[in-house]
């Protein structure tokens, strides 16, 4: 009578186990936030989890988490998940991986009115209609550096998060320089190159100089952060956003995200 080795099936057994126990990459994302991410994971920090989760051999799941003040903190805190991308590099109370991607704010206007705005300096923008974004009570970097300069009346935000439901609420300000409701919209550079694509009247993107305007950055640096004491996950993504840097970048180029060097 044939009896198994027993030591074989244990190492069988050990096998399987260790094959159920795959290792997961939890992410929280906005469910409604492109071209970043949605729930049918058609943006780009998407794709990027995508490729980062197969670089260190882990399943991806998602908790998706609408992204409003302190976002990437209260989620790993709170244990909802173990990374979030798109923050900015060296952001307080988490770790974050070297940056991935460097972008800048960028000036929107229509083509066909030549209008050739670069600089928060331009006097021209006392007498124009800016579009900006605002979140919530906060408003973008933009909206300090105007203040500033004693920009207010002509100011024109819209809203990063819209109504509830609302699809795509970044792509309004967009829209409105397009259809001539503002004459110029100061936007962060992903929006701006992914929702300017197509319109039926081309839009002019161009990066906002000074990069730093009276104390206020206008480029960022950006990474993906975990939770602080994860250095383990940090440097695994590390290597990752390392070994794979071609592919990133050619994922960003399909968004058409500006980029500084």
């Amino acid at each position: 009578m044939y009896l198994p080795c027993l030591r074989c099936l244990f190492g069988l057994f050990l096998v399987l186990a260790m094959v159920g126990q795959a290792s997961v990459l939890r992410v929280c994302a906005d469910p409604n936030n492109l071209p970043y991410s949605n729930e049918q994971r058609q943006g780009f920090e998407n794709k990027l989890a995508e490729l980062l989760a197969a670089s260190i051999d882990a399943r991806l799941e998602y908790t998706w988490w609408s992204q409003r003040k302190s976002f990437a903190t209260k989620a790993l805190d709170q244990g909802a998940c173990d990374a979030v991308l798109g923050v900015p590099a060296g952001l307080q109370g988490v770790l974050t991986t070297q940056p991935y991607y460097g972008s800048t704010y960028v000036f929107v206007t229509r083509r066909d009115r030549q209008l050739k705005i670069s600089s928060l300096t331009d006097a021209r923008l006392s007498q124009l209609r800016i579009g900006i974004h605002v979140a919530g009570d906060d408003f973008a970097p933009p909206a300090f550096a105007l203040a500033h300069r004693g920009i207010t009346r002509n100011v024109v935000g819209f809203s990063l998060f819209g109504e509830y439901g609302e699809q795509n609420p970044p792509r309004k300000l967009i829209d409105a320089v397009e259809a001539g409701a503002v004459d110029v919209g100061i936007v962060w550079g992903p929006f701006a190159g992914y929702f300017a694509r197509g319109l039926p009247a081309p839009l002019d993107i161009t990066p906002v100089i000074p990069p730093m305007f009276l104390g206020v950055p206008f480029t960022y640096e950006i990474s993906a952060a975990v939770k602080n004491g994860n250095e383990g996950l940090k440097a695994e993504l590390n290597e990752a956003v390392q070994s794979r840097s071609a592919e990133v970048q050619r994922i960003l180029d399909e968004y058409s995200v500006p980029r500084i060097p």
